[in-house]
Parts: structure tokens; C-alpha cells; sequence
């Protein structure tokens, strides 16, 4: 597919915030998403996840953190994004309780989304790379419908790093208390997901208590729904979007999360 079909139907606009300029994607209207990306970046398929955002009565808006937009994800593009963000200050990848300082950038990118766009709030549906920045963003009231698709930082080099779910205490705190107050947070991830293990949703369990709800793909050995072993990115790469298959499933799960807590007059 080309890069231009790829993001058809979708304006483009640089914005700056702590002083860092990006481009950011939208399309739609109402209520804001924000749909970040997973490493290589804005695939046809996030771009395509993005417009059913749209379809259902809200406006997707995909900021540009790494890769090349509207890109077909391969081999040399996933090097070719992963390094830069490995290296950045703005990402962390290895340490244990510790906020990713991009989440910053991309509250202030929310909290501007909510004044152009109204709603009770923003979503948030981050994915594998930037899966864990929708917990982190959800330090601001802003952020009422935050999902958290295999989410995969920090990444899994030890036993802890399995379990940390890439936020610091502080902000851990403050998403409990969210979560106290009525907001849910909703984390999808494959069973045998070489990147997103199960310690990390067990950790969610045990922080979030009911606050959390957890949808998990069987993608085991010899499973009944022929998720690939290395089934991942669920709403995007590996999605069957036959009716009736498990993803599409999570899909509509995820996108009645979003338009329950966004649109609720609908």
C-alpha cells in the first residue's frame, strides 16, 4: 500500500510542546483518541485503527514519535525505529519504576485534544512500545478511557522487568487513586506474547484490583484460533477481523470502552 493511501483521510498539523515540535495525524471528529503507535510507527494498520476510532463518533489522533507514517511495517523499518528510540532520553526502556519522560509531551498533546475536540475527556490506546504510556497518562483527569495494548516496557531482560509496568511510584499512586474514583483501565495482550508476559498483567491485577480488566488471546501451542507463536500486536498486525474470532472480539470490546466512557449519549 502506498504511504499516501495509507493516511487517506487524514489531515496533518505540527504542534510543539516543552519546547519539541511533531507532527500529528488526525481524522474524525468528536471526542479525542490518542492512538500511539507502536514501534515501527504509523503502519496502514494503526492508520486503519485509527479510522474506526473515527467511524464510531470520535476524532483519532495519532502523534508521529518514531518510524516513517503510513509505512509498511517490516524488518529494516523495525531496526530502523527501534534504535533511535532505544537511545532516546525520552524513552525508558530498561529501568524498573520508572516513567517514560515522552508521557509528558503527550499529556500536554491530550489536555490540547480535549479543548479543540469537548468530550468528558480523551482516550488513550497505546501498543506494545508506547503500550504502558496510557497508564502513565492517566496521571491527568483528562485521560478517562486509557487501554493498554501488550504493553511491553520496560522491556523483559529479568524477572522484575517482566512484572514493572513502566510508571513511577508517584504516578502509580496517583492511578490508583483515578481508579479509586471510577476509572477503568483496559489491558489486551496474547498468552504467549514473546514482549507483554503475563506478570505484567498480573502486576496491574494486584494494583488496580477490579479497576483493571484484562483481555487475553489464547495464542498458546496447537491453539483452537490459529494465533501465530508470536501473535503480538492485537489490534493491528495480528487482528483476524473475521466476525466471531477472537480479535475482532477485543477489537469491538475496545472500541465499546472507548465510546461508552467518550460518547455516553450515544
Amino acid at each position: 500500500m502506498a504511504i499516501d493511501s495509507a493516511l487517506h483521510g487524514y489531515s496533518r498539523e505540527r504542534v510543539t510542546y516543552d519546547g519539541k515540535a511533531r507532527d500529528v495525524y488526525r481524522t474524525g471528529s468528536g471526542p479525542a483518541v490518542i492512538v500511539v503507535a507502536e514501534i515501527p510507527g504509523i503502519t496502514p494498520d494503526v492508520a486503519e485503527f485509527g479510522r474506526r476510532v473515527a467511524a464510531m463518533g470520535c476524532t483519532a489522533v495519532l502523534p508521529h514519535l518514531f518510524g516513517q507514517p503510513g509505512a509498511e511495517p517490516s524488518a529494516a523499518a523495525m531496526v530502523k525505529s527501534l534504535g533511535p528510540a532505544c537511545v532516546s532520553r525520552e524513552f525508558s526502556i530498561f529501568a524498573l519504576r520508572k516513567t517514560s519522560p515522552i508521557t509528558v509531551w503527550l499529556r500536554a498533546l491530550a489536555q490540547d485534544e480535549h479543548r479543540q475536540c469537548g468530550g468528558p475527556g480523551v482516550g488513550v490506546v497505546g501498543m506494545c512500545f508506547t503500550g504502558g504510556f496510557a497508564l502513565a497518562m492517566m496521571v491527568d483527569d483528562t485521560v478517562v478511557a486509557p487501554v493498554l495494548s501488550q504493553p511491553s516496557l520496560p522491556f523483559p531482560v529479568s524477572r522484575r522487568h517482566k512484572a514493572d509496568i513502566g510508571i513511577s511510584d508517584a504516578d502509580l499512586a496517583r492511578v490508583k487513586e483515578r481508579v479509586a474514583a471510577g476509572t477503568c483501565v483496559l489491558g489486551l495482550r496474547f498468552s504467549d506474547d514473546p514482549y507483554c508476559f503475563p506478570e505484567r498483567f498480573d502486576t496491574l491485577r494486584r494494583e488496580l484490583g477490579d479497576g483493571f480488566i484484562a483481555v487475553e488471546l489464547d495464542s498458546s501451542p496447537g491453539n483452537p484460533h490459529g494465533h501465530p507463536k508470536n501473535a503480538h500486536s492485537v489490534l493491528t498486525e495480528h487482528l483476524d477481523d473475521r466476525p466471531g474470532t477472537p480479535t475482532r472480539a477485543a477489537l469491538e470490546q475496545v472500541l465499546a470502552f472507548l465510546s461508552d466512557r467518550l460518547l455516553p449519549a450515544a
